[in-house]
Formats: structure tokens, sequence, C-alpha cells
């Protein structure tokens, strides 16, 4: 027992095997923060309404009270014994005689006392608390959290995937970045996603960040070495998961594909494809970003084939068929191969975006 007591609390450098209040700094959960001027505005309030409070009580009670100066207790002096009681100061030049008097100070005034000075002190306990809460959220995040979509790096690239699924209807609290910066980490937090600080290329990290527990991994790092170190390690710790990498160069596509990515984006021919489609025809590159942009306009989505639509052709669809996933493989509209529509198959169409 010993032992086991020392270890939790023994700083491990395996991030997964490091204890929930060890882990506060590097993963963040989010939550939502008041405006400090606001905070602290209400907790004055509160020490008013306290301050209020004994002023009245003690005002209506004013008889069972006495002044070394033997002069009744005028809405000053109560408002004075109710400042230097509350700070406790306790001057003793006003204090309470009858029965009755020392009563109320007992259920009344003192428990507004200690109430009094909670609030003064409120700033003080946020702050030595702040460390409690979150590692509270960070272990209920961590036994809770699966099938969520890990993004190491939150770059342009990271943003732009990131916003594309946001506008798909993806839940914040379900998207956890990877990342090295500070400074776009706590970007990523303030839009209420999961963040992990840490290098994607080491597995504990990873483990952290729940891959081996998520639906899918992005990788849209700045260097395509990086990309295809992070889809091995990322491969060896969750073999069944889906990852989609985006590289600069072709060259580095296949490595990367080797390396456990599923789908592949190459950035710098996507965009030397638009460039040049661009400057022939115009049109078919806004209705490419349109399509790339699911808040508005149209957007390509998929859905599983209805009862209803078993053996019909994709042509007979009111939906623009692009597509149909069969047995794990897409096979484009038009061909032979998907003249009918089988029960199990996955359309991919076009979907307008209703404004």
């Amino acid at each position: 027992m010993p032992g086991r007591l020392r270890a939790r609390f023994t700083r491990s450098d395996v991030l997964t095997e490091r204890p929930d209040f060890a882990l506060v700094g590097i993963l963040r959960v989010p939550q939502l923060h008041n405006s400090p001027g606001r905070a602290i505005t209400r907790r004055i309030g509160y020490a008013l309404a306290a301050l209020a409070a004994v002023v009245l009580v003690v005002y209506l009670d004013r008889d069972g009270y006495r002044d070394v100066q033997e002069n009744p207790l005028s809405l000053l002096d109560c408002l004075y014994y109710a400042t230097v009681s509350l700070s406790t100061t306790g001057y003793g030049d006003i204090t309470p005689i009858t029965a009755q008097a020392r009563l109320v100070n007992v259920l009344v005034v003192t428990p507004l006392r200690i109430f009094f000075l909670i609030v003064l002190v409120g700033t003080t306990l946020a702050a030595l608390t702040e460390n409690s809460r979150q590692s509270f959220k960070i272990q209920r995040w961590r036994r809770s959290t699966r099938h969520h979509t890990v993004v190491v790096g939150y770059g342009t690239k990271g943003r732009a995937a990131v916003a594309a699924m946001l506008g798909a209807g993806a839940d914040p609290s379900n998207i956890v970045i990877v990342d090295t910066d500070p400074v776009v980490l706590e970007t990523a937090s303030g839009q209420g996603l999961v963040t992990v600080h840490g290098s994607a290329t080491q597995s504990d990290v990873l483990r952290l960040a729940g891959a081996q527990h998520a639906s899918s991994i992005v990788v849209a790092t700045s260097r395509d070495d990086t990309a295809v170190l992070v889809a091995l390690t990322a491969r060896e710790i969750a073999p069944n998961v889906k990852i989609v990498a985006s590289v600069r160069e072709a060259e580095s596509a296949h490595v990367l594909r080797r390396s456990g990515a599923d789908t592949v984006v190459v950035s710098s021919e996507t965009a030397g494809r638009l460039l040049g489609a661009s400057t022939i025809t115009p049109n078919v590159v806004g209705i490419i970003e349109d399509l790339l942009t699911p808040e508005t306009g149209f957007a390509i989505a998929e859905r599983p084939v209805e009862f209803s639509e078993v053996g019909e052709s994709p042509r007979q669809l009111p939906d623009i068929v692009l597509g149909v996933v069969r047995n794990g493989q897409l096979l484009r509209s038009g061909t032979s191969e998907i003249e009918t529509l089988e029960a199990g198959d996955t359309l991919l169409y076009i979907r307008q975006i209703a404004d």
C-alpha cells in the first residue's frame, strides 16, 4: 500500500501513467469562462448584500446593544457595528447585551461574517481550486471519451479541418487538438476544443489524447517527415483507427500510405490544380469551393441506402449521387457496377445546405 501511494504521487516520464492532477497544463479540458470584471462585480454585490443584511438585523434589534457612550444606536452606529463585525475587527465599543441580541449574533451575524470573508477571498479560493477542478475534469474526460477525433497540428490546415468538422455538426468536445505551441492551444481551448500539449510523434502523447479510442486521426503537421512519424506512431497504438493525413509534396504520399495513413491529401498538388483550373474555368473552382464549405450552398455528404431504394438505379434518386461505397470500395456513379443499389451500400451525394 505505501508503495502504491508513493507511485501515485511520483512524477513519471510516461504521461499516461501520471495521476490526473499531474496532467494539468498538459491536457486541458475547456470550460466556460466568466468575465473577470463581472466576477468581481458579483462578489462586491454579495459583500454589500451581506453588510446590508447585518445593518438591518442590528438596527431592528438596536435596543439589545450597548454603546460605551451610553447613547442609543443610530443607523450610522448600526452600519459601523456591522462593518467592524463582518471584518472581524471588533473594537468592542458596541456590544450585544440582551439574550435576544446575542442569539441573533450567533444565528445571523456570525454566518454572514463567514460568508462575507469567503466572498472577500473568493478570487484566491478560485485560483487555489482551479487545479482541483481541472484535475477532476481530466479524470472524467479520460474515462468517458470514446469515438472522438484527434487533430495533430493546429496550423492553417488543422484549423481548416476543424472548421469543416464543426460546420458539419461535430461536437467541439469530441475534437482533441495535439500541438507543441501553447499559443495555438490557447486559441483552440477558447473554441471549446480539448487540447494536449506535446509532440504527437511520442506514443504517450497520442495515448493521452485518447488516440487508441478515437474514431479518426487527422494529421495536419507542417512537415512531411513529421506526418510520417505521427502516422507510424498512431497506427501502432490504434490499428483500426482511420488516419487522414496531409503532405506538401507528392513524393511523400506513398511513404505516408505505407506508414499507415488511409487517406492522403497532397496540399501542393491540390492547390496547383485549383490554380490552373481557375484560369480556364473559374466558375468550376467556385463550385468546388462551395462543395468544400459545409456551412452554406452545397456540400458532399454520405448516407446509407434506404430500404425503399434497394434495387433502384442511382440515377432514379432525387439526390445527385457521385458514388457508392460497397464492401469498403468506392464505386463512381455511372459505372456498370452500380446499375442497381444493394442493401448495405453507402451513397455519396450532393446535399443542399439550408440558409
